[in-house]
């Protein structure tokens, strides 16, 4: 069994689908089955169930999935670990983030960095709060990057930024003109969101919460996978939104949208990394960049 061999399996298992991986991993079609069939011979399992054009895990693959994506964990960190003897002049970076921070926050730090250490090979997954705290836990990234906090024990927070929620809806809404948003208003509203686990979902709550309401009382007409998606809905009429000042402020100067300012403190911005993980000498060099001022 071999590193190159897991990492193909972890491709296809997170895809489940050869043509992907191969797209992914820049490799034939034929190399991609052959390392899965090679796995499954070596050991008399099936790994895969293939249904239709499409596989699935079966269920030693699933077991097998977590096993081998903590052994391409433990070799990353072992590559790091040479790495930071070679003094930053090579290595990997893997982080993690939320939408909002990965879209509209993260960029910048990132350009910053890989011009202060072009050699450095910068690794980005974007989820929702909750899947960027389950790969760190797992190890498959080094940082992760939240919107609000995260309360796991395992985690080490470190606050590094901040932004601001706003409810939008299209111009030419009847409450658009609102100063403000009371419960009544709330309940009158036919809410486009974001899905459970997302950082944004979590503040309509609390805006919820704000006025004496429960998420239940909202009238929520979509959930959607991304900011992109929710705030072009909601452009073209689909309802309100609650979004980061980020998300929203180029729609909001073209006048696409229209905001109203939400009685809700500051949403900040967490990094989590692993409380038992030293961190590489490229991490802590990332870490000690990321609240020098951006030009």
């Amino acid at each position: 069994m071999t590193l190159e061999q897991l990492r193909i399996f972890v491709a296809v298992a997170e895809r489940e689908h050869v043509t992907r991986a191969a797209e992914a991993l820049n490799l034939t079609q034929s190399t991609i089955s052959a390392a899965v069939s090679a796995l499954e011979a070596r050991h008399d399992v099936a790994l895969f169930d293939r249904v239709g054009r499409g596989i699935r895990l079966t269920e030693a693959g699933a077991v097998f999935l977590d096993e081998a994506r903590a052994v391409l964990a433990r070799a990353g960190a072992a590559e790091e670990a040479l790495a930071d003897l070679a003094g930053l002049k090579r290595g990997t970076l893997q982080l993690a983030a939320s939408q909002t921070v990965a879209n509209y926050w993260l960029p910048q730090r990132l350009c910053r960095f890989r011009a202060a250490y072009p050699r450095i090979d910068i690794g980005l997954t974007i989820g929702n709060t909750e899947q960027v705290r389950g790969w760190v836990l797992e190890g498959r990234a080094a940082l992760g990057f939240v919107e609000g906090p995260v309360a796991d024990p395992r985690l080490l927070p470190e606050r590094v930024g901040e932004d601001r929620l706003v409810l939008v809806m299209a111009p030419d809404h009847p409450l658009a003109r609102l100063p403000t948003v009371d419960a009544a208003a709330l309940m009158s509203l036919t809410f486009v969101t974001r899905e459970p686990g997302s950082g944004t979902r979590v503040m309509l709550d609390r805006l919820a919460a704000s006025v004496g309401l429960a998420l239940a009382d909202l009238q929520i007409a979509l959930e959607l996978p991304s900011n992109e998606a929710v705030r072009a809905a909601v452009e073209a009429g689909a309802g309100a939104a609650v979004l980061s000042r980020l998300v929203a402020d180029a729609a909001i100067r073209l006048g696409t949208l229209a905001a109203i300012e939400l009685p809700l403190a500051p949403r900040p911005f967490f990094l989590l990394r692993h409380g038992t993980r030293r961190p590489s000498h490229t991490v802590r060099a990332f870490m000690e960049g990321i609240d020098a001022p951006l030009p």
